[in-house]
């Protein structure tokens, strides 16, 4: 059950359900003939239909390109033709709260939500140790505000006993399924795979040319092949969406995936989706909390990411105070949320009740082009970023669902 939150202009609110990233596997399983719900109720017909997909599928491919929102595609699609024709038809699905690549993936590895997988961000309070957990690295370091101890060690919670929800990909597999996954041989193993893409039977392949032609020879036999693409998303965090080494990186990705839909065996069925969008920060409306006491008084510590901050309370404070200060700091900069009310407004999905613990007391959502950083944990190079991610604005949350069938 959820509650109806009034969002202030530019702001959508999070959806897990046949509209939603967490539909896109289950869809894919719907049509491969595999009958499956996952614990928030998706059922994978439903999903099949709802994202009109077809049915009786013998080989698929599922493709996520991180960072490649609607309105990025949209933006710049002079420099994507083939990903640009196959978006005529407009179907596109909503990522998770927070929009961005730990929470987006396990949401979309599950089929649920990030407050059943209990990825909440790209750092997290670990609620066993009160370290500050980097989620896609799998590291933590145990005191950041402690000067000397910045470095991060490996995360002291195993990804399994973190991420409990079976993934779809391993549902496919133990049901006799062939599930394939090419990737760099660092991901393998990662704790980022164990947690949100456990399941298949991992390829290393490096560079998405590689992926492609090991993902064509895979199809030779029918399954399903699960591909993961990142350098667009490094891309803009690098030098911004609208740069023209951007562009390079979406027209590259765009050549491959011809290359992959022409490849394929016929009748396979090709979906290209994305994680999240990504958005160009303005330095004029970024928020440190170091340099300004209203926001440091009474926190603890500070998760999340510059677009979607978890702020966790010190000890014996209300965090009704903390978001008031907030609030009244940011103004029209970010939405201000506690956590109580969040969950209930259903951002984070379905809550388990050993995911609560990790989520912030308050969550902030930031608005228009802001960000929320802190000097004492994040780098100047962190600071800087000119491509960012985590909002609630339809650039970050509305990503492209294209569908081709070889």
């Amino acid at each position: 059950m959820t509650t109806s939150v009034a969002l202030p202009d530019g702001l959508l609110a999070p959806s897990y359900g046949t509209g939603s990233l967490a539909a896109v596997l289950p869809a894919v399983a719907g049509a491969l003939g595999v009958d499956l719900t996952t614990s928030t109720g998706l059922r994978s017909a439903d999903c099949r239909d709802a994202l009109g997909l077809p049915s009786g599928v013998r080989r698929a491919v599922v493709v996520l390109v991180d960072g490649l929102g609607l309105a990025n595609l949209a933006e710049r699609g002079g420099h994507a033709p083939f990903l640009r024709s196959l978006a005529a038809d407009g179907r596109s699905v909503l990522s998770s709260f927070p929009s961005t690549t730990a929470a987006a993936l396990a949401t979309f590895g599950t089929g649920t939500s990030p407050g059943r997988t209990g990825l909440l961000g790209y750092t997290q309070r670990n609620p066993a140790t009160g370290g500050l957990a980097t989620t896609v690295s799998w590291t933590e370091q145990s005191d950041p505000y402690r000067p000397g101890t910045k470095l991060s060690g490996p995360m002291r919670s195993e990804p399994e006993a973190l991420q409990r929800e079976p993934t779809v990909l391993q549902r496919l597999a133990e049901g006799g399924l062939r599930v394939t996954s090419p990737g760099p041989a660092r991901f393998a193993g990662s704790g980022m795979t164990r947690a949100a893409l456990r399941g298949p039977r991992y390829v290393p392949a490096e560079g998405l040319d590689a992926q492609v032609g090991t993902t064509v020879r895979e199809l030779r036999e029918p399954g399903l092949v699960y591909l993961y693409h990142g350098a667009v998303d490094k891309t803009g965090h690098k030098f911004g969406p609208s740069s023209w080494q951007w562009g390079d990186a979406l027209e590259e990705t765009d050549s491959e995936l011809r290359r992959l839909v022409r490849s394929v065996p016929a009748g396979t069925l090709v979906v290209v989706t994305a994680d999240h969008g990504q958005i160009t920060a303005d330095p004029a409306h970024q928020h440190d909390v170091a340099a300004n006491a209203e926001l440091a008084r009474d926190v603890a510590l500070l998760g999340g990411e510059p677009r979607a901050a978890h702020v966790y309370v010190a000890p014996d404070v209300d965090p009704r105070d903390v978001a008031a200060r907030w609030a009244a700091v940011l103004g029209d900069d970010a939405l201000v949320m506690l956590r109580d009310d969040a969950v209930a407004a259903g951002w984070l999905g379905p809550v388990a009740e050993h995911v609560l613990p990790a989520v912030g007391d308050v969550l902030v959502a930031a608005r228009g082009a802001a960000t929320v950083v802190d000097s004492r944990l994040h780098p100047a190079s962190a600071r800087e970023m000119p491509g960012v991610h985590g909002s609630l604005t339809a650039t970050e949350m509305v990503v492209p669902l294209l569908v081709a069938q070889a």
